[in-house]
């Protein structure tokens, strides 16, 4: 297991937070990870989330917004339910330097890597109509299972921001 990987597990396990995880070859959008296939257990009720890395057109404030992986993200929405300026996909530079996140690994587990608790995360509210939801362990060669539940109580550990909106 790559230290990136093993910095997720190690959290996950010392906050006793149930998860599951699979290991499959190297995805960098929805359409290759539909390709996959994956579940766990073959339940109904999980879903794959993609993960939009934006920003405000001043640079001032960062989201990271939660998805399920077929719907789409409306900015000009997005941006009225956050009372936020205009949005913009953020760059491969501000990616590594809030989340320490290559392009193909964003996850909400980044925020494990924002020291200065600067990312908001973002979570459509139909996230929490799972059961479990796959992301990725901040490493595109495996999805982590658990619940959207533990992924906030995660993130508020943490000391990031939270907001949840319709999407």
């Amino acid at each position: 297991m790559n230290d990136i990987r093993k910095k997720v597990i190690d959290f996950l396990e010392k906050m006793n937070i149930p998860y599951d995880m699979i290991e499959h070859p190297a995805v960098y959008t929805i359409d290759e990870m539909d390709q996959l296939n994956i579940n766990i257990s073959n339940k109904e009720n999980n879903e794959i989330v993609k993960n939009l890395f934006v920003r405000d057109d001043k640079k001032k404030n960062y989201y990271l917004i939660v998805l399920q992986k077929d719907k789409q993200a409306n900015f000009k929405e997005i941006r009225k339910a956050l009372d936020s300026r205009p949005l913009t996909f953020a760059s491969e530079e501000d990616l590594q330097k809030y989340m320490g996140l290559t392009k193909g690994s964003v996850s909400p587990f980044g925020i494990l890597n924002d020291a200065d608790c600067k990312v908001e995360i973002v979570f459509d509210k139909d996230i929490l109509s799972f059961e479990r939801i796959g992301v990725h362990p901040n490493d595109n060669t495996a999805t982590v299972w658990l619940s959207p539940k533990d992924l906030e109580n995660i993130i508020k550990s943490h000391g990031n921001s939270i907001s949840y909106i319709n999407i």
